[in-house]
């Protein structure tokens, strides 16, 4: 690797790592803790199967097209962050810095990118191109499921951003769908 690709590689790992340990502080707060952690078990699926469930009911046959596109957007995000995963191998936070306290439970090994970050605005983006009155809802709990990731030290920014823009292209391409 060139010198200079080098120095901003380990530049941006630096900041990566000192954002991560700075956000993670917050979770000393009993508060904050069991806030994050509720965000965080909420975004493993419930809320929007949870969501799902509510368009199926209040829209009636329109709604199983949208609801199909939810679904698929979540079972392509699974496939591909496994994938992903599988070839990055990236070590979590709290195995990397004893700095990070780790507050929440990790369903994999690794760290990048973020699964639930992945989904979560996946599952947003092709849940507000049917239903746009449903952003109130669905924008601020998908910024606190990235915000959790970190908070818990599970994730450093930088998989949290990788997971934001994989979910975005996901729900992009079943939008054109």
């Amino acid at each position: 690797m060139p010198y200079k690709l080098a120095m901003y590689r380990n530049r941006f790992l630096a900041w990566d790592s000192a954002l991560c340990i700075s956000v993670n502080k917050t979770s000393h707060y009993r508060a904050v803790r069991i806030f994050f952690r509720l965000i965080s078990r909420l975004g493993d699926g419930a809320f929007w199967y949870t969501v799902m469930l509510g368009i199926m009911l209040t829209q009636g046959p329109s709604s199983y097209e949208p609801v199909l596109h939810m679904a698929l957007a979540g079972l392509t995000g699974t496939l591909f962050y496994k994938w992903i995963k599988g070839k990055t191998l990236r070590p979590r936070p709290y195995e990397v810095h004893q700095d990070i306290w780790l507050t929440g439970r990790p369903l994999d090994r690794f760290s990048f990118p973020s699964g639930h970050t992945l989904h979560a605005v996946a599952f947003c983006g092709v849940g507000l191109f049917y239903y746009p009155q449903l952003a109130v809802l669905l924008l601020p709990f998908t910024a606190l499921v990235g915000l959790s990731r970190v908070v818990l030290g599970l994730h450093y920014p930088s998989d949290v951003i990788a997971g934001a823009s994989i979910g975005g292209l996901i729900a992009a391409l079943f939008i054109l769908l």
